[in-house]
C-alpha cells in the first residue's frame, strides 16, 4: 500500500513572538506546507491571540499559504478583513455559525478556500449537509483556546467516520487535525484519514524545529499502524 504524506501546518501561535520574523523565515526554509494562524477573541474561547497587523506582517514574510483558523464569535463580520490581510484558507467553527452555509459561501466569494471546524464534543454527523461545499474540515483534538494540551483519543474515531463520509459523497475536502499533534500520534492520524497536521508545541519547543517538521511530514513512511 502506498504511504500517504501529510501536509504539515505549524501553528505560529507557539512561536516566540519576540523573534516572529525569524520563525517565519525558518518555516519558509522548512518542509512546512502551510502556516497555521489561530485567531482568538477572548469570547468564543477564553484566550486572545493576535489580529490583522500581525497577519499582514506574516504574509509579507511568508512564502507559504496562510491557514487561518477563526476561534471567534460572529466570524462573518470579519471575513473580508482576514482575506485582505492575506489568508489563503479561512476556517470557521460550526459552533459559532448560525448560518454555516452562508459563511462558507462568503469565504469562497472572497477568493479563499473555506473550512469548517468541529470542537471535541461536536459530532461529524452534523456536517452531512455541508461536506461537499467545504475545502477542509478541521477536527479539534483538544479543547480550543490554549496550546500544549493533551490529545483527545476519540479523535481517531472521528477522523475515520469523517473519512468514510467524504468518500461516500465523493467529496474532496481535506481533514485537518489541530491539538496535541506530535510524533506519538501523527502516523496513526494519517492512517485514520488525516491529510493535514497542525503542530505547535511539538515544533517550536523542539531543539531543531525544521527537523521536527520534517519528522512529522514523513511520519507515515517508516511503519504501518494497524
Amino acid at each position: 500500500m502506498q504511504q500517504k504524506t501529510p501536509l504539515v501546518a505549524p501553528s505560529i501561535l507557539a512561536a516566540d513572538f519576540g523573534f516572529l520574523n525569524q520563525s517565519v523565515q525558518m518555516l519558509n526554509d522548512s518542509e512546512a506546507d502551510w502556516l497555521h494562524l489561530d485567531i482568538m477573541d477572548g469570547s468564543f474561547v477564553p484566550n486572545f491571540s493576535f489580529g490583522f497587523p500581525v497577519i499582514e506582517a506574516i504574509r509579507k514574510s511568508s512564502t507559504k499559504p496562510l491557514d487561518v483558523h477563526l476561534m471567534i464569535n460572529e466570524p462573518d463580520r470579519y471575513l473580508q478583513r482576514f482575506a485582505q490581510a492575506g489568508a489563503h484558507l479561512i476556517s470557521v467553527h460550526y459552533e459559532a455559525c448560525t448560518h454555516l452555509h452562508r459563511s462558507i459561501a462568503a469565504i469562497k466569494s472572497l477568493g479563499c478556500k473555506a473550512g469548517v471546524v468541529l470542537n471535541p464534543h461536536t459530532s461529524v454527523n452534523l456536517l452531512d449537509d455541508i461536506l461537499t461545499e467545504v475545502d477542509l474540515v478541521l477536527i479539534m483534538s483538544v479543547n480550543p483556546g490554549f496550546g500544549g494540551q493533551r490529545f483527545i483519543e476519540n479523535t481517531y474515531r472521528k477522523v475515520r467516520v469523517l473519512k468514510e463520509k467524504l468518500i461516500a459523497r465523493n467529496a474532496s475536502a481535506l481533514i485537518e487535525i489541530d491539538g496535541g499533534v506530535d510524533l506519538q500520534n501523527a502516523a496513526a492520524l494519517v492512517q485514520a484519514g488525516a491529510d493535514v497536521l497542525v503542530a505547535g508545541s511539538s515544533v517550536f519547543s523542539a531543539k531543531e524545529p525544521a527537523k521536527a517538521i520534517s519528522a512529522l511530514k514523513h511520519c507515515n513512511t517508516s511503519s504501518t499502524i494497524v
